[in-house]
Parts: structure tokens; C-alpha cells; sequence
């Protein structure tokens, strides 16, 4: 039995926000718990709520506070709480600036209903989801920064042998279960080297890992490359 995904869509449309419910409501394993019209009362629900979302579809363009800012806010304060935005906005600088404050995700409004679904059970099992061309614009990004965002060669001083390990299979999209598996140890490990592993490469989450993994290389990005 699939566990049950609790989701708030953000969005100042309301017009979307139904129309994207009703997809979504589809599904046996997802449920809507609120929708928000802007920033300001989207965080002022999850303050407010003991009932927490696993999974915020965010929108950039709100008013009050918009979905950049909201996202910065959440993740700060709830950062088990994913959020993915879906958005009309494909510029990169939108993209790196979602990812750089803590989103899991990036979608695009004229996205299918079922890409939307599968986004919803890749971040809710695995942390994150990128698509290919959103892994570009991270690779891209990468190449061309400077100093600050370009971390060290991977050191080996800096990661165990097994913390290495763990970060090559989050990388290669495996779930916690199979990571466990996969090296004989407990899911309960392998949480504690994941959470070892965001303290130093100072990522902000599961994506963040990710990234961290594509400037190592443990990454390659290649024209059929799918994530």
C-alpha cells in the first residue's frame, strides 16, 4: 500500500489551483490539505497547523510574499517539508534561485498531468527530482560561478569511505531502503550518514546533495542523462 502524500498547493490563480486539485485528488495516495492565493498566508497556515504538508506546490509570482521568499522562509523553518515549484517562469536565473533556497523540484505549468504526479512520488520517495533540462542549467551554473558556490575537490579527508558511498547511491536515485541493501546496514544509518553528509557539504537537502555530487563528478551529465 502507497503512503498516503499530504500537499498544499500555493497559487495566486484560483482557477489553477482547482484544476490542479482535481488531478491530483485522482490519485489514491495524494490528498490536498489547503490551498494558499499567496506567500503570507500559506506560512501563516504552516504556523498555525499541527499537521504539517509532506509536499508544497509553489508558485513564484504571488503577492503579500512571493514564492522565492516563501520558499526561503519554509525550508529554514521546516526543512522535512519539500517543495516543488511549478511555475510559468523557465528562466534559469528562476531556476537557480529556487534550488539555491531549498526547493526539491522545478516544474513548468505546461507540464503533463502525469509528469506533475510522478514529480510529486520521486521527491516524496527519494528527496528530490530533476529533470534534464534542469540539471543542465545546475551543471551550467556550476562551470561558470565562481569561487563561493564551487566547493573543494571532493576530499577524502572531508567524507568517510562509507559517507561516500551513501552520497554516490543518493545520486544514482536510490530510495533509503535500497541504499541499506545495498551496503548491510540499517535505513537508520544510512539517515545518519545523510545527515552527516548535508553538515558537510553544507547542503540544504536531498537536491542539495545532488548538486554537491554533480560538482564532484560523482555525476556525469550526458545527453540521455535522466533524473
Amino acid at each position: 500500500m502507497m503512503k498516503k502524500i499530504n500537499i498544499i498547493i500555493a497559487d495566486d490563480e484560483e482557477l489553477f489551483r482547482k484544476g490542479i486539485r482535481f488531478l491530483l485528488e485522482r490519485e489514491a495516495n495524494l490528498t490536498i490539505s489547503f490551498e494558499a492565493e499567496n506567500g503570507k498566508e500559506l506560512i501563516d497556515f504552516i504556523s498555525n497547523t499541527e499537521e504539517k504538508p509532506d509536499i508544497i506546490l509553489m508558485d513564484l509570482k504571488m503577492p503579500e510574499i512571493n514564492g522565492v521568499e516563501a520558499t526561503k522562509i519554509i525550508h529554514k523553518k521546516h526543512p522535512e517539508i519539500k517543495i516543488i515549484a511549478l511555475t510559468s517562469f523557465d528562466g534559469k536565473s528562476f531556476i537557480t534561485n529556487m534550488i539555491d533556497v531549498g526547493a526539491s523540484s522545478y516544474l513548468l505549468k505546461n507540464t503533463s498531468p502525469k509528469m506533475v504526479v510522478h514529480t510529486i512520488n520521486e521527491v516524496s520517495d527519494k528527496g528530490f527530482y530533476y529533470d534534464e533540462k534542469v540539471l543542465k542549467i545546475i551543471h551550467e551554473n556550476i562551470i561558470s560561478s565562481s569561487g563561493k558556490r564551487i566547493k573543494s575537490d571532493l576530499d577524502k579527508k572531508l567524507l568517510s569511505k562509507r559517507e561516500i558511498d551513501v552520497l554516490e547511491l543518493i545520486c544514482d536515485q536510490y530510495t533509503t531502503a535500497e541504499i541499506a541493501d545495498k551496503l548491510f546496514i540499517s535505513p537508520r544509518t544510512v539517515e545518519g550518514h545523510r545527515n552527516n553528509l548535508l553538515l558537510k557539504t553544507q547542503s540544504k537537502n536531498v537536491a542539495g546533495l545532488v548538486i554537491y555530487g554533480i560538482q564532484k563528478k560523482l555525476i556525469e551529465i550526458t545527453p540521455d542523462f535522466n533524473l
